[in-house]
């Protein structure tokens, strides 16, 4: 009988430390500080896994590493059919991205364009006007950072043009606008040459000023009950 009871409480012990531990896991919904929230950075380059996407993921690796709260995920448009807005929503690959914008976890957006004409791709605007639910349904982006970066042809290639026109369109769903810090202020600008981010320093730490911000503030807003 001891004997029984013996190994019936070393099975609950174990059985307790591994719950634990599966809850204090990477990516789960709690972590040993609280709430877990989400970052998410969205490359809105039709080159899928090129200069705009390294440029995020820069962006979203700096971001975790603020704090064991911040997950993050690299949401990269490109190869995916994403129609602009209309009054009859098509029916394309937006559909898979608008629930990771309405999970409750969702702590902020890192926004990435090429600079194509001194403007945002079309697949950045069409992504941008269909987040459209997002404002009709209680707001849910709102209070809630966003940052931005531009990937372009040449050091001055409209990179902060774009950075403009994202944030003031994200202006709509009531987000929060967020630079990076000093000498980054209004957000991530990189440099591609020959389709290739990784040299351009300067710009690489552009976007790890940006995310290491965006975390940040998303910490600061994020309500946490």
């Amino acid at each position: 009988m001891k004997q029984e009871n013996l190994t019936r409480r070393n099975f609950l012990a174990t059985a307790g430390v591994a719950a634990l531990a599966t809850s204090l896991a990477p990516g789960a919904e709690e972590t040993s500080k609280g709430k877990a929230l989400k970052i998410l950075g969205i490359a809105c380059s039709p080159r899928k896994g090129m200069t705009t996407a390294k440029a995020v993921q820069a962006a979203l690796d700096a971001a975790k590493s603020v704090d064991a709260r911040i997950t993050v995920e690299l949401i990269d448009l490109g190869g995916l059919s994403i129609a602009g807005w209309s009054p009859a929503i098509p029916k394309d690959d937006f559909d898979v991205i608008l629930p990771k914008l309405k999970d409750p976890q969702l702590g902020g957006l890192i926004i990435a364009s090429p600079s194509y004409f001194r403007s945002l791709s079309s697949l950045c605007k069409a992504f941008i006007e269909r987040c459209m639910p997002l404002r009709e349904d209680a707001m849910l982006l709102a209070n809630k950072p966003v940052g931005a970066l531009a990937v372009g042809g040449n050091r001055n290639g409209g990179q902060e043009l774009v950075i403009e026109q994202i944030l003031m369109a994200m202006l709509s769903y009531g987000m929060v606008p967020v630079g990076g810090k000093s000498p980054a202020m209004l957000g991530g600008t990189l440099w591609n040459t020959k389709d290739d981010v990784s040299q351009d320093e300067s710009g690489l730490q552009s976007a790890r000023l940006l995310g290491t911000h965006v975390a940040e503030v998303a910490l600061k807003l994020f309500k946490n009950p």
